[in-house]
């Protein structure tokens, strides 16, 4: 008898969702939903053994996202009252939820005190749990929280330098995200390597439009990119990563820039966007390939902040076995790969060149038997860890 689970992935304007049976750990569908809350029509499209449902109408807001979700399952199937639990991705838990947790009116309510860390992610999640919670009552809603992995990141790591008592009264310090996917693929990459994670002093690199790295000494992370906001460290498809926090000042006095319209400028015009024009590491190779100068730039600003991050948490760590490679980008971008590993050839990391320029969505060694260092590419399943963190809130 299958275990169903639905996971829900709700952003500003579009929820993603996913049905796997937790027992098998087989996805049941999959969808996505998009133009949430837009006056123009939105569309939906529900996936299903192989085939895909197309549907076109006006989603005003999560509410009807989510019954819009709701009528795909009972229409096409699976069943959505077989679903045992529903686990909602949450970006930022502050210091308040160090966990996945289950979720009643307190947690919802604390949720939305929130919202300062996270106000791009977190009020359109808050606003998912509601509608489903109103849609479907009778199973519990679990919070699967971006930041938990890195909680109990060491003290040293996770502080500002500012204002002691200013930072404890606004739970200002350094979170991390993309902690799902970190925890995840370090557990596989022990797996892969047939070796207790209790031994391995790893780095983890989730490159993808957002991106993060993390050092992960025995299974317990210390370091991580991200910090306060999913804006720190490194380059990402549209963020600018680390900036003189200075130039929020200096763009405000100069350009007469409000606050608000300095973080725009960096959270949603800078990164490889903000250097090229363009987010897609496909797109800038073929700008490369055509001798754009801009867009060679903008990949050697990309791989020197990486490497800058890498050789820091080497020292951290006291030493490598494995760095890993994940995510869109660190899965599928070969040339990006073989160029932060070719920086890294003075700690003995020596990569495969043949194996690394293959495409494949397994799991995979990417550097030579004499490499000192175990180079790693291990496809990222953020779903199927959230499965996994479901069913250990919800009791099994």
């Amino acid at each position: 008898m299958p275990k169903p689970i639905l996971l829900l992935n709700c952003g500003s304007s579009s929820i993603k969702y996913q049905m796997i049976d937790a027992d098998t750990e087989a996805v049941m569908a999959v969808g996505l939903v998009q133009k949430v809350g837009d006056p123009t029509p939105g569309t939906i499209d529900h996936e299903v053994d192989g085939e895909t449902f197309h549907d076109e109408t006006y989603f005003p807001s999560h509410t009807e996202a989510i019954a819009a979700v709701v009528k795909m399952f009972d229409t096409h199937g699976p069943d959505i009252v077989d679903a045992v639990a529903v686990g909602h991705r949450t970006v930022h838990g502050g210091t308040d939820f160090n966990s996945t947790t289950v979720i009643n009116q307190s947690v919802i309510n604390k949720l939305v005190e929130l919202s300062g860390l996270a106000p791009l992610h977190n009020p359109p999640g808050i606003a998912g749990i509601r509608a489903a919670r109103e849609i479907l009552p009778d199973v519990p809603h679990v919070a699967i929280f971006d930041t938990a992995f890195f909680a109990e990141l060491p003290a040293a790591a996770h502080t500002y330098a500012i204002d002691r008592e200013l930072a404890r009264k606004y739970q200002i310090r350094r979170y991390g995200f993309h902690g799902t996917s970190h925890q995840y693929v370090s557990g596989q990459a022990a797996e892969f390597l047939g070796r207790d994670i209790s031994e391995l002093k790893q780095i983890v690199c989730h490159l993808g439009n957002g991106a993060s790295v993390s050092a992960i000494d025995g299974g317990h992370p210390i370091e991580t990119s991200m910090g306060l906001t999913p804006l720190q460290g490194l380059v990402m498809g549209t963020r600018s990563g680390d900036v003189d926090p200075g130039l929020h000042a200096y763009l405000g006095r100069e350009m007469k820039l409000s606050v608000s319209e300095v973080d725009t400028l960096l959270n949603k015009r800078s990164g490889m966007f903000g250097l090229t024009g363009k987010t897609d590491m496909r797109d800038i190779d073929q700008l490369i390939a055509a001798g754009n100068e801009d867009a060679k730039l903008g990949m050697d600003v990309y791989v020197h902040r990486l490497v800058g991050y890498i050789g820091n948490y080497i020292a951290q760590l006291g030493g490598i076995d494995a760095i890993t490679f994940t995510a869109g980008v660190g899965e599928n971008a070969a040339n990006v790969r073989k160029m932060v590993v070719d920086k890294l050839s003075y700690f003995g990391a020596v990569l495969d060149d043949e194996v690394n320029s293959v495409r494949s969505k397994q799991p995979r060694r990417i550097s030579t038997p004499e490499s000192k260092i175990e180079i790693l590419v291990i496809p990222t399943n953020e779903e199927l860890a959230m499965v996994r963190e479901t069913i250990k809130a919800i009791g099994g």
